[in-house]
């Protein structure tokens, strides 16, 4: 009788730790691994920085981090495919710049076209679409590898700001480029809530539409995707467009917080960008990654930089906080990765 009750225990702890693996997993291939570490960042915030743990502090880190919010899923489309877009950085800062120097006169930093008010936006988005196709068209047809090719368009691009605008930031560019950075709406920044939208729209198309399905199987297993059916050019040029454009919308999102297009604009937000994606979980090899892991990724980044600036932390000693925390974060996602799946990692 007594084996038999143990061996009835057994299986009962057997099932239960099955359940808890199971849900290990899930929590993990979700991306949520992350959030309870911004819970308890979030709890430190409120004992070391009192201010921290207030609504507008709340909605300052996600106007801030709503710029790499946009250019990490932008980035993320790209990196599902198993390739690299480092021309992102460049679009932040180029696009937003070439529309206001087509909008104000020449005694402000234009060139003098002078172009409608109402166009500012769609001349931004414009131009970072027909970078992503470019891109697109450098990678697929020509065959060119990405990292090579978007890092020489980042390069042309750092230049071509300098070049388009004389090396002068423009000033008050016009209320069509500068409303979606710069306006509240319900008493939120309508980057924001533009951002969570996006984020939801991107979620769900990643789970549940067949492109997004697509965007998993090519970074998987291309030849398999190719076999499977799936136009695999189409779908790595169009991730290359809508990674421009969500960037060209950072860079909007930017010159209205600013208020001015200026030269410097998203330098170094690319690494900002990877650093996370690899946090929320997506693996830059492709094939694995989601939007809710990204979310968290770019949270992580933006609460660590407001803690240091609320401590009052030398600025000297911001970025080097910031990227040793990064290290830590992406060490902690690969281990919760690697054991949901079984992988035995090296010691």
């Amino acid at each position: 009788m007594s084996n038999l009750s143990n061996s009835l225990k057994a299986s009962k702890r057997s099932i239960e730790q099955s359940r808890l693996s199971t849900l290990g997993r899930a929590f993990v291939a979700g991306g949520y691994t992350m959030y309870p570490v911004l819970l308890i960042l979030g709890i430190i915030g409120a004992i070391v920085a009192p201010r921290f743990a207030t609504t507008v502090n709340f909605i300052n880190i996600l106007e801030q981090v709503s710029v790499l919010g946009l250019t990490t899923i932008g980035l993320t489309f790209v990196v599902l495919i198993g390739r690299l877009d480092l021309s992102l950085e460049g679009i932040v800062g180029f696009a937003p710049m070439l529309a206001a120097v087509t909008l104000v006169p020449a005694a402000a930093g234009g060139i003098g076209i002078e172009l409608p008010a109402w166009t500012g936006l769609f001349v931004a988005l414009g131009t970072a679409g027909l970078i992503g196709f470019f891109n697109g068209f450098m990678v697929v047809r020509v065959g060119l590898n990405p990292f090579i090719s978007t890092l020489g368009l980042l390069v042309l691009l750092r230049g071509g700001v300098l070049i388009i605008s004389n090396g002068r930031s423009i000033y008050s560019p016009g209320k069509a480029l500068t409303y979606l950075g710069s306006e509240k709406l319900l008493g939120l920044p309508v980057s924001v809530l533009l951002f969570v939208l996006i984020a939801v729209v991107v979620g769900l198309l990643f789970k549940h539409h067949r492109y997004g399905r697509a965007l998993y199987a090519i970074g998987g297993n291309e030849e398999a995707a190719r076999a499977a059916g799936i136009n695999v050019d189409r779908a790595i040029w169009s991730a290359f467009v809508i990674a421009a454009l969500l960037a060209g919308l950072a860079g909007v999102f930017l010159t209205g917080r600013l208020d001015s297009a200026v030269t410097t604009q998203g330098q170094g937000i690319i690494f900002s960008a990877f650093a996370a994606a690899v946090i929320g979980g997506v693996s830059l090899g492709g094939g694995r990654g989601t939007i809710v892991g990204v979310v968290s990724g770019v949270l992580l980044i933006g609460i660590i930089n407001n803690l240091l600036t609320l401590a009052q932390v030398p600025s000297f000693y911001v970025q080097a906080s910031t990227g040793a925390v990064i290290v830590i974060a992406a060490v902690l996602t690969t281990l919760a990765s690697n054991r949901s799946s079984g992988v035995r990692t090296r010691t």
